[in-house]
């Protein structure tokens, strides 16, 4: 029994690419899901459309942002809450009407509206939570008539999502997780299979040049991972419901700058890994935890350490989930999202040129 065990050691301790993943892939995960799994929802972008202009409604916009919850981001009218909210420039707004001040001096009711982006059910019914909660705060500073309501009431409106219903913020999510982990593993596996099979060394005697290598192992795959992400949107539309509220052109773009995204990324692991089970678990890892966790897809990004917000600036997916969220619950142009796309471009072009650039040192 010892003898195996020390034995084991030994190989263990040769073995340097099992060592780091049983000692660095625990710790990683931890720190990742301690950062990341964060309910508290902060730095919530907040709009004002302040009609009364007193006192009392500058002290209302105060109460939100000394909560700690709000960040004030802009001064609006109405055209500018619907551009700002399209382009998720803001999360919420607060509308103070006009005689905001007059009745609550005179001891009448007044009610200030709030409007949500409801494209994240759960991030708008805790923003609505703090809303509420601030509001009543600052009602009690006014005599209110003996057990009567707060003097100040709040008439919430939920864009994008009136109901609220998850299924419409997590139905985009899972189209953005699927699309991506069945890419990235399907390409993954398809040169290191070459490897393994010895038909790489065939391949390598064609006149063909590693570009033209990567662009035909990716062109199958793509159709074949386009067909499946269309079947998924069509299947939640009727499943689930899901609106088409955009053009399915811009649907059809989006859809396929990201898959060539995620295939590029899959033939880059391809290219690295020598068998299939090292590829399976490498794109596992760098297409299962960053677009579950660093996307926005469960857990807001806002609310991540500044740290980790900067890493998911290279996650595909945040970027794609914006766009698909903008055209199937917003309906909205290619204006609102282009630099999003613009992102996913250049993420695609990047990894299909690297992959290539490493199948080239390999080719001579």
């Amino acid at each position: 029994m010892f003898a195996v065990a020390r034995k084991e050691f030994r190989q263990i301790a040769r073995d340097t690419r099992t060592l780091l993943i049983l000692l660095f892939f625990p710790a990683f995960v931890l720190l990742l899901f301690g950062y990341a799994l964060n309910f508290d929802i902060r730095h919530v972008k907040l709009a004002v459309d302040d009609r009364d202009r007193s006192a009392e409604s500058r002290s209302l916009i105060s109460a939100f942002v000394n909560s700690g919850y709000f960040d004030l981001v802009a001064e609006v009218d109405d055209a500018a809450t619907t551009r700002l909210m399209d382009r998720d420039q803001v999360r919420a707004v607060l509308v103070i009407p006009r005689g905001f001040s007059r009745a609550l001096q005179t001891g009448r009711p007044a009610a200030v509206q709030v409007l949500l982006n409801g494209d994240n059910a759960n991030t708008a019914t805790t923003v609505m939570g703090y809303a509420v909660t601030i509001i009543r705060g600052e009602s009690a500073k006014y005599a209110a008539p003996a057990a009567g309501p707060p003097l100040i009431s709040v008439e919430p409106r939920i864009w994008y999502n009136p109901e609220l219903r998850s299924a419409l913020f997590l139905v985009p999510g899972l189209i953005a997780y699927i699309a991506m982990i069945t890419a990235v593993v399907s390409t993954a596996l398809s040169i290191v299979r070459e490897k393994e099979r010895g038909t790489l060394e065939q391949v390598r005697m064609a006149p063909l040049d590693a570009a033209s290598f990567v662009v035909g192992k990716t062109i199958p795959y793509f159709v074949v991972s386009l067909v499946s992400s269309l079947g998924i949107v069509i299947v939640s539309m009727l499943l689930f419901g899901m609106p088409m509220r955009g053009s399915w052109l811009v649907l059809l773009l989006a859809l396929s700058l990201f898959l060539v995204g995620a295939l590029g990324l899959g033939l880059l692991i391809s290219s690295i890994a020598e068998t299939q089970q090292v590829a399976f678990q490498v794109a596992l890892l760098v297409s299962f935890l960053p677009t579950f966790m660093l996307s926005g897809f469960v857990f807001p990004i806002a609310s991540m350490p500044r740290a980790l917000q900067l890493v998911t600036f290279a996650v595909p997916a945040r970027y794609f989930l914006v766009a698909l969220r903008a055209i199937v619950l917003k309906g909205a142009g290619l204006g609102v999202y282009w630099i999003d796309l613009a992102a996913l471009s250049a993420f695609a072009i990047v990894v299909l040129a690297l992959a290539s650039v490493r199948l080239q040192r390999q080719w001579v």
